[in-house]
Order: C-alpha cells, then sequence, then structure tokens
C-alpha cells in the first residue's frame, strides 16, 4: 500500500478519535457550569452533588483527550512534512495561540476549580468552570482558524512556495469558520448533554439515585433541545455559503452529477452509480434543495460534470470531483441524527413535564442510546467537511498528494498506525472502564478513603473516583 494511502488512514483514525473527546469536553464543561451556577442560585445541595458527579466524566475526558491531541499533532511532521513546510506561517499562528492562551487558561482554572471546592468564595469558584468552558470553546474556535483556511484559503501570499500570512485579522474572520464555528460547538454542547441524558436515563432503567437523575435529565434535554435546534440553523447556514465557496462538495452531498432543475429538490436517499457517474432511484423533497442552498424556494445547483469542467480550466487536468458515496451518505446520517435529537429532546421534556418519563422503558433505551447519537454525527459531519475538499489538501492552493513526506516510507506508516491503534485501544478501553465506575458509584457514593465530605475533589478523592 502507498505511503501516502497509509498516512490518510493513519490522520482519519487518530482525528476522529481525538473528536470523540473534544466536543464531551466542551459540552460537560458548559453542562457543569449551568448545574454549578443554579446550585449557587438555588442553594439547594442536590446541585452540588450534580456538578461534582458530572464533573468526574469531564475530568476522565479531559486527561484521555490530552493525550489523544498529541498524538495527532505529531502526525504533522511526521507523515505530511510537504504540508507542513507550505502551510507552517498559516497553520502555526493559531496552534501557538490555542496552546499558549486557551489551553493554558483552560488547564489553571480546571486545576482551581477541581481544588478549590470550600477553599475559593464560591462566585470565584464558579467563575473558574465558566472559564474553563469558554476555554474549551476558544480552544476550538483556533484550531477551526486554522481548518478553515483549508477549506478557504484568505489572508496570505504565496512566498518561496509556501503560504505566508499577510493578513491575520482575515484568517480568524474567515467566512467559514464564522459559519463553521457555531455549528462545531453547538454539535459538542449538544454531545455534552446527551452524554448526560443517556446516563441519566439508565439509571431510571435502574430505578437508582431518580431525584438526581431527574433533575440532571431535566438541564440535559434543555441543553440538547436548545443546541439541536443550533445545530440546524447553523448547518443551514453552512450550506448556503458552500454554494459560493465550495459548490463541489454541495454538488457531491446532493450526488448531482448534472445540474439539478430550479427550484432544486433534496435528496433523502439515492442510489450512486460513481463508475458511470449516474444517481438513480431518487426519494426527493421538491424545493428543499433550493432552500438549503439559497435560503429561498427557487435556483438551481450546478452538478459535478459542470463543476469539473469549469475545475480543469482553472486549475489543469485532473480528477476535482471527491468520493461522492461517502460526502452523499455522510450528510444524510450527521442531518438525520440532528433531527432525531431534536425529537428526543422535545418528546422527554413533555413527557418530564407530565411525570410520566420514568415510566416509559422503551423511550428510557432510546434515550439511552441517543448518548452516542451526536458523537456519530459529529464524526460524519467532519469526514462529510474533508473529504467533500478533496482532492484539495489547502482548498485550490495544494493537493492532498503533494503534502505527504516524501522520505517516510510505507512501512514507517504503517508501523506507527499500528502503534497509535494500539495506544488508542488502550485508551479507550481505560476510559470505558472508568466510565463505568463511576456510573456504578453513583452520585452519592461515598469514597473509602477519610476524605472530607465538603472537598470530594481534594488529591485522594480524585485518585479513588479514577482508580
Amino acid at each position: 500500500m502507498e505511503p501516502l494511502i497509509l498516512a490518510r488512514i493513519q490522520f482519519a483514525a487518530t482525528t476522529i478519535f481525538h473528536f470523540i473527546f473534544v466536543p464531551l469536553s466542551i459540552g460537560l464543561a458548559f453542562t457543569i457550569a449551568i448545574m454549578q451556577t443554579m446550585y449557587l442560585v438555588k442553594k439547594k445541595e442536590v446541585y452540588k452533588k450534580m456538578t461534582q458527579f458530572w464533573g468526574k466524566f469531564f475530568l476522565i475526558n479531559f486527561a484521555v483527550g490530552i493525550v489523544t491531541g498529541i498524538i495527532q499533532e505529531f502526525q504533522f511532521g511526521m507523515n505530511w512534512s510537504s504540508y507542513s513546510r507550505f502551510m507552517g506561517d498559516v497553520f502555526g499562528a493559531p496552534l501557538a495561540i490555542e496552546a499558549l492562551l486557551a489551553f493554558f487558561i483552560e488547564s489553571t482554572f480546571i486545576g482551581l476549580w477541581v481544588f478549590g471546592w470550600d477553599k475559593l468564595p464560591k462566585k470565584v469558584h464558579l467563575a473558574s468552570i465558566w472559564l474553563v468552558s469558554i476555554s474549551t470553546m476558544m480552544s476550538a474556535f483556533w484550531i477551526l482558524a486554522a481548518n478553515s483556511f483549508m477549506q478557504n484559503p484568505v489572508g496570505y501570499t504565496i512566498q518561496n512556495g509556501r503560504a505566508e500570512t499577510t493578513d491575520f485579522l482575515a484568517v480568524i474572520t474567515n467566512p467559514k469558520l464564522l459559519v463553521a464555528f457555531p455549528h462545531v460547538i453547538f454539535g459538542a454542547l449538544a454531545t455534552g448533554a446527551f452524554f448526560v441524558v443517556g446516563i441519566s436515563a439508565y439509571n431510571f432503567l435502574k430505578k437508582r439515585d431518580l431525584e438526581f437523575f431527574r433533575r440532571s435529565v431535566t438541564i440535559g434535554l434543555v441543553i440538547g433541545l436548545v443546541s439541536s435546534f443550533g445545530i440546524a440553523f447553523s448547518g443551514h447556514s453552512q450550506s448556503e455559503y458552500l454554494m459560493g465557496a465550495q459548490p463541489m462538495k454541495m454538488a457531491a452531498a446532493e450526488g448531482l452529477y448534472e445540474d439539478s432543475g430550479d427550484p432544486a429538490a433534496w435528496t433523502v436517499i439515492a442510489n450512486i452509480d460513481t463508475e458511470n457517474k449516474q444517481t438513480g432511484m431518487r426519494l426527493e423533497i421538491p424545493y428543499a434543495l433550493s432552500f438549503l442552498a439559497y435560503g429561498e424556494f427557487k435556483g438551481k445547483v450546478e452538478g459535478m460534470n459542470t463543476l469539473q469542467a469549469k475545475y480543469e480550466k482553472l486549475y489543469g487536468p485532473g480528477n476535482y470531483i471527491p468520493p461522492v458515496k461517502t460526502t452523499f451518505w455522510n450528510f444524510r446520517i450527521m442531518a438525520g441524527l440532528g433531527g432525531i435529537l431534536i425529537l428526543i429532546s422535545l418528546i422527554g421534556l413533555y413527557m418530564q413535564r407530565r411525570g410520566t418519563l420514568e415510566n416509559k422503558t422503551w423511550f428510557l433505551k432510546l434515550m439511552f442510546a441517543s448518548l452516542f447519537f451526536p458523537f456519530i454525527a459529529n464524526t460524519s459531519g467532519w469526514i462529510m467537511s474533508e473529504i467533500g475538499r478533496q482532492p484539495w489538501i489547502v482548498n485550490g492552493l495544494m493537493r492532498t498528494a503533494d503534502g505527504v513526506s516524501p522520505t517516510v516510507s510505507a512501512g514507517s506508516v504503517l508501523f506507527s498506525l499500528v502503534a497509535f491503534t494500539l495506544v488508542y485501544t488502550l485508551l479507550a478501553i481505560a476510559m470505558v472502564a472508568l466510565f463505568i465506575k463511576v456510573i456504578k458509584q453513583g452520585p452519592h457514593e461515598k469514597p473509602k478513603d477519610d476524605i472530607s465530605d465538603s472537598d470530594p475533589f481534594n488529591e485522594r478523592g480524585i485518585s479513588h473516583a479514577i482508580k
């Protein structure tokens, strides 16, 4: 197998695995901050216990996420040195700011929050978790700033065969960034919210700590509902953006080889024949694609064949059509799960208001399953976004095949792929085991060690929780 294929497989595997932890950290930090705010306002002990219980999951996830992030960044210099040379000046600044500013604030105030229970003034302690939440979102902003340049290069010039930043403000106000950042944040908030919903539903099924999880699930469902609608509206903004900046990705996401009619229908499912460049057996919703693309019920969408001819004139001979089936189906997985999350939130809140939620076993099982839906949707969204950009690693400037390290052999990449996969497998096993242990302990389980009830997050308390 060629080094390029192996390098792409390795980057995909490590990125997908790392992206399990990022949205969960962002979502849980925000949810915990809400719970602690309610504790300060309502002065009910249950909200403190909620903050501490869900905080254990956040700390475990945060620790594992750091390790996976380090391995991912290591790949840039190892497998993608040509890309690193070309993009280093542009890519380096956002990554440096993310590490030196956002991550520094995040890790500092996590420490204050963990060890500050009943030591710091309550408002200062609450401010610590809010600063953690804000800094997790700022970390995402700087990472997305770098990624958005790859999707839509702005504020640069080419000098000596390298992209160099000429307008940093343009980089951080990239139109792609401005539509991607809200979408990612809402997706992360949904991830944290439905994690709380799923674990709460599991405890409802087990009939454990009902009052505690009744309050937890309500907070999770409210955040889940708001964030799910946010995903839908911000996703629509991204679709409108794609029509102007990356029309080939939009066409691939719709399986359109030929230009659509006016108005354009949105395809729910279809049989895509990539060899003959045809799409048949469509189940369509009239007018929907025009609204998705332009915000109005008129307008046609150019097909991949038309765009291929345009790109050949612009960039020279080559295949500029991305993997269509991968782009098409991942978009539908993402959109479909987003719609399901909205329905679960609405039905769950309705049942909770009527007091019937805890007795609906079938729906509790669905709620537990919904824990995994945001992770799948997030992953599908990233696959659609990155695969839909192909054959470009930097859109219009550098092809993926030109970004790989020229001196790294297939054997070296395969060895590191196996090694990283082994490390990630061990990390996943450890994380799942720790999560299960915390779930089994429950929110009212007292550690066997001699730990003050007023300071459950001191050094020994944390060690006990994650052993």
